[in-house]
């Protein structure tokens, strides 16, 4: 499926975007699941509204109003995003696969961490968060990817091209996937371990993980992918500029790659529900404008 425009992120930021570009007659899509502040938290300083509202409602108000311009919302999860050979980019849901023209993300910050004592020691040296990035330096080595959800189980799926020894470590969460894609993992024959990893060991780089019961396990590659995949695992595979957990866009929102563009909390600075909006509305002006001047053009 195609659209011009996608959207990944259905907080405020993602969708005060939505009702820019839905009304400028662009066919947009939202992907996300509720974002934090869609739960009971309560808001006493958004402008314009004299007595406290609930994060969900506003929330609720947001997506409605984008609705109502064209907007299609869905709370499938993203599994990937890459660069489409033919120019413009690819994304692969729970369910569909979209190739769109241009993207946002919104989709705030905090990545799950996965309380492994000496992580940081190997990262670089055996730990990766990006298959798609580092998953050929494993050809035919022994890997594990670290989740309990869908995003773990396409990352563990995706490694098969490189490696026929991929195992999934849910570091002692709860499974998530869904009944399907635990099917897919059984035909490939990944196993899925419900134990968690208490330290990394080997020199110069990981060969062997130590889970908490004390029992070892041989691997020299370990992929982090726990919860859902955020923006920072997007910028690994599309090669955006970091700034620490957060991404770095311009005053336009605009990232280092030409039809990406970042909006509200995954950029750092003052996170708040009205600078995301801010943001949001930044962000679908200059993915707007760059769609109807260039993929329109070449369309």
């Amino acid at each position: 499926m195609h659209s011009p425009l996608v959207i990944i992120g259905s907080g405020p930021a993602g969708l005060s975007a939505a009702i820019y570009t839905s009304r400028a007659g662009l066919d947009t899509i939202v992907f996300g699941t509720k974002p934090k502040v869609a739960g009971d938290y309560e808001i006493d300083n958004y402008f314009g509204f004299e007595h406290t509202i609930s994060g969900s409602e506003l929330l609720a108000r947001g997506r409605a109003q984008a609705k109502r311009f064209g907007t299609r919302i869905t709370e499938e999860k993203v599994l990937s995003l890459h660069h489409n050979d033919s120019g413009g980019f690819h994304i692969k849901t729970e369910n569909e696969e979209f190739d769109a023209c241009a993207i946002i993300l919104a989709t705030g910050v905090g990545r799950v961490r996965p309380g492994i004592s000496n992580l940081s020691e190997f990262e670089g040296k055996g730990v990766s968060y990006c298959v798609s990035c580092d998953g050929f330096f494993y050809k035919g080595r022994k890997v594990i990817v670290l989740g309990e959800g869908v995003y773990a189980a396409n990352q563990g799926l995706e490694l098969l091209a490189f490696t026929p020894d991929v195992s999934i470590v849910t570091q002692g969460k709860t499974l998530t996937m869904t009944t399907p894609f635990k099917e897919r993992l059984r035909t490939a024959g990944i196993p899925v371990l419900e134990q968690k990893i208490d330290s990394l060991s080997g020199s110069p780089a990981l060969s062997s993980i130590t889970f908490a019961d004390g029992s070892t396990q041989e691997a020299e590659g370990l992929f982090i992918a726990m919860g859902e995949a955020s923006s920072l695992d997007f910028a690994y595979t599309l090669g955006l500029e970091r700034s620490g957990v957060f991404l770095v866009a311009d005053k336009e929102q605009k990232t280092n790659i030409p039809g990406v563009f970042a909006a509200g909390d995954c950029t750092g600075g003052f996170l708040q529900i009205a600078v995301a909006v801010g943001d949001g509305a930044t962000a679908a002006r200059s993915a707007i404008s760059y769609i109807k001047e260039g993929c329109q053009k070449k369309s």
